[in-house]
Order: C-alpha cells, then structure tokens, then sequence
C-alpha cells in the first residue's frame, strides 16, 4: 500500500463539524470555549461565496465547488420552469456535484454521515438526518415538528428532548433555545450513533446579530450563550477524541438602509402584480423584470433581452444599489448558472435588499405580516420582530397561540411592514482587509490552519483532517 492510499482497515478520524452562523474573530472574543479550542488548535479566515448566504456557502463547503457547477445560487430563486420563486426547498436533488460524503466512501467504504439541520438534508445520502419540518395537517394547521432519518429516530428525540422548537429556530421568538436543542440531540447522537461525520448548523448567532447589528451588547451576549450552550458538546467530542472543526458562513455587518428594488421596478413598469380580495401578489410569469431579494443580494430576473437596458437604467440610479453584476460579472463570481438572474444586484455595505412590490401596505398580501418563509418572493428578516406599531400585537400572538393549543386554525399576523429596524446582514463578499468581521474556521488540531482557507478547499479539508485525502 502506497503512503497516500488510506488505511481501509482502521477507522477514519472521527469529525464534529459545526456551522456557527455568523462566527467572526470580532465575535470569537465573546466565546472563551471557542477561543481556547481556537488557541489550543489552529484557526484562520475563512473565504465565502458570492452570494455569502447559508445555502449557497453550505453547498460549496460540501462540493468544493462554486454555484456555478453545484446549482445553488442563493437561499431561493426563481424557478422558470414552474413560473414560481422558492425559498428555503430541502431536496437535496438540488445540489449537484460530489458531496463530501461520496468522496469520504470511495476512500472508506461504510463510512457514516450524521446532518443535523444543515440545509438541503432530504433525500441526502446520508446515514442519519434531522431537519425542521413543521407538520402540514390537512385542516392547514402548522405545527412544529422535525423530520429524521432513520424514521425511529424522530420518537427518540422527540421523548428525550420535546417537539422541536420550530417558533424558537425563526420567527419573532427566534432565540437560543433551538440551538439548544440542535446541541442536545448532537451529543445524543454521537453517544449512540458514534458516525464518523457529524455536522450540526447552530443558528443562534444569525437572530440578534439581524435584529441589533454585530456591535450591540445583545449580539456580544447571544455568542456568549451560545459558547457556553456548545461547551458541554465541545467536551464530549474532546473525550471521544473527536476532531472539532468551527466555520462560519459569512459575517455579519452593521445595515442601515433597505433597498426596496422592487418598488423600484414596478414604478419602472417592468414589474406587474395580480389582485385577489385586495391584495396584490408579485406575477413572474408576465413582469418583464423582477428581483428575488436575499440578503444583500438580489437576483434579478429579466423575461425578454430587448428589457434589459431599461431594467438596469431603473436600478443604476437606485441608491443602495452598489453594482449590477451581468454576464461576466456573475462569471467573475463563479454564478454563472442558469438558475441566476439575468442580473444580480450587489447592495453598498450598509444597506440590504426588501422583497417588497406593493406601493400601498392597505394592499399587501396577507403572508406579509406572518413568518411565511415559503411564500414570501424574496427573504424578509422582519419575520425576527414583532410590529412595534400594533398596541395589540402581544394579544394577537397570544389568542392566536391558545387557539394553536386547542387544535384550532391560527393567524400569527405579528411582522411589521417597517424594515428600518433590521441592523446587521450579508451576502456581499466581505471588504477586502477586513478579517476581523469576515467569516472564521478553527479546528482542534494544532497547525491543521496555516493560512486563509478558500470556501472551495473545506471539503478537501475535511478529508484530510479525517484521514482520507
């Protein structure tokens, strides 16, 4: 046997690897048990992608490609062929290309894959699943729940640690006890699982950091929380002698300003609606340009050629509006994929994009004041807070829970139409020098990090630090 062929006899070097969303060097110093594993270990930035948002960086770390090749070209698009914009899909059909998983059962046939809650889990072959998946009755109640391979894994987690606490993972109530959760049934797999791979998402970071901005006290103490709510996960692998690898997607960075590039549109007259019982929906099929926002990314989308010189005179004056990417800027990024745009619009770094279209809020569509992930045509992190403008709006959480609790239908109609109080996003790629707000990687292995690790390399990465490249 040559000295890079692995050993197929001996167990590969077991990994925990954990999405920290948000984790940044300026955060780190918030996080001693992090810290120290950095400090014990080896740590260093991390590159992202274009756009820097959780499905698109997630699929890149587990292919070491770009959007380009896997597919994945933001967390939503529009799907032409259904006439539809999706957000937030969990097939894992959808991402193509080699996923680290494969290459780690070429080099070690039978070697075992636990995904806990990072994205694009269903129908992955892996050997152990949990990701959220809310039960969709037939009366069109939603309730919280989770969906697990195997099946019996459900139960087990479900008895030993609750009903998985969906309101908690996003929504106005969004807060450290999904992560909590997520944590407890990591360390419950890995005592009776043992699987080789362990990936677990912790969200926690993301919520507060939106809500407050990175600077905000509230933000310095949601890394603490989440430190010491890791630690007792970080001891178990310790014991184990399980390598831990902490990686963060993006950083997030101070807002102050949303973009409302659809307004902008629609007053250009590329965008057009349709109206039922007052309300106005975004139509695709017919709008001869429309954008599917996304952080600080949008994707815009432009029915006919002959549209799009005007499609980018309406959004070149549009302030907030940093860049414009087209062919060959999207090439440039490595986005060039049919999924994309016609044109993706890169916001300045403090402002963000709405999916907002209507000019009246008398005329928005109902889902835009519920946490309606899937319906809404573009990511809307007001669904963080509660409408501050609404004296009743605790009443109406709080009939609208009790009818929940007595197995009736429910409204949670608590967002606010206001997007001024969103204080930290991303999705643009990191200002050049800036490191101490950019993405992170550490691991526990002493000089497993010499230098900056591009996004593409983390599955290359992961190889290795188990043996298997």
């Amino acid at each position: 046997m040559s000295d890079t062929t692995p050993d197929n006899t001996t167990r590969p070097t077991p990994l925990l690897v954990l999405d920290v969303v948000g984790l940044t060097p300026r955060l780190l110093d918030h996080m001693p048990h992090l810290k120290r594993l950095a400090g014990t270990g080896s740590h260093a930035p991390l590159g992202t992608v274009m756009p820097a948002v959780t499905c698109t960086a997630q699929s890149t770390f587990l292919t070491g490609t770009l959007p380009a090749e896997h597919g994945i070209v933001g967390n939503g698009w529009y799907f032409r062929e259904l006439g539809d914009i999706l957000l937030w899909r969990q097939h894992n059909g959808l991402v193509a290309g080699d996923k680290l998983w494969d290459a780690a059962r070429r080099a070690h046939p039978g070697y075992t894959v636990a995904n806990i809650c990072w994205w694009y889990a269903m129908g992955a072959d892996t050997d152990i699943t949990v990701t959220p998946r809310p039960v969709y009755y037939a009366d069109g109640r939603k309730e919280p729940d989770c969906y697990t391979r195997p099946p019996g894994l459900h139960d087990e987690l479900t008895d030993r640690l609750g009903t998985f606490p969906l309101f908690h993972f996003w929504g106005p109530g969004a807060d450290i006890v999904s992560s909590r959760w997520i944590i407890d049934a990591t360390r419950h797999i890995l005592r009776t699982r043992t699987p080789d791979l362990t990936l677990c998402y912790l969200p926690h970071l993301d919520y507060d950091l939106q809500r407050h901005g990175p600077d905000d006290p509230r933000s310095h103490r949601a890394a603490t929380d989440l430190d010491t709510a890791m630690a007792p996960l970080l001891d178990d692998a310790h014991a184990e002698g399980r390598t831990v690898v902490a990686l963060s997607e993006y950083g997030i960075t101070s807002v102050t300003r949303p973009v409302d590039i659809n307004r902008e549109l629609r007053r250009a007259g590329l965008l057009e609606v349709h109206i039922q019982d007052g309300m106005e929906y975004l139509d695709p099929t017919v709008s001869r340009a429309f954008a599917v926002a996304d952080h600080q990314i949008a994707h815009v989308y432009v029915r006919r050629p002959e549209d799009l010189d005007a499609t980018r005179e309406a959004l070149q004056g549009l302030s907030g509006v940093a860049e414009l990417l087209d062919d060959e800027g999207k090439k440039s990024h490595g986005l060039d994929h049919p999924r994309s745009g016609e044109l993706v619009a890169v916001a300045d770094p403090d402002a963000w994009f709405t999916y907002y279209y209507w000019l009246d809020d008398a005329h928005a569509p109902d889902f835009a004041q519920l946490v309606e992930i899937h319906r809404k045509p573009g990511y809307d992190p007001v669904e963080l807070f509660m409408d501050p403008q609404d004296p009743y709006v605790r009443v109406k959480a709080a009939t609208a829970l009790a009818r929940k609790k007595l197995g009736m239908r429910y409204r949670m109609a608590v967002v606010p139409l206001d997007p001024t109080p969103i204080r930290g996003s991303h999705g643009r790629l990191p200002t050049s020098g800036d490191t101490d707000n950019g993405p992170l990687i550490l691991c526990s292995t002493p000089r497993a990090l010499t230098g900056r690790v591009a996004a593409t390399d983390v599955k290359s990465l992961l190889l290795s630090l188990a043996g298997l490249h």
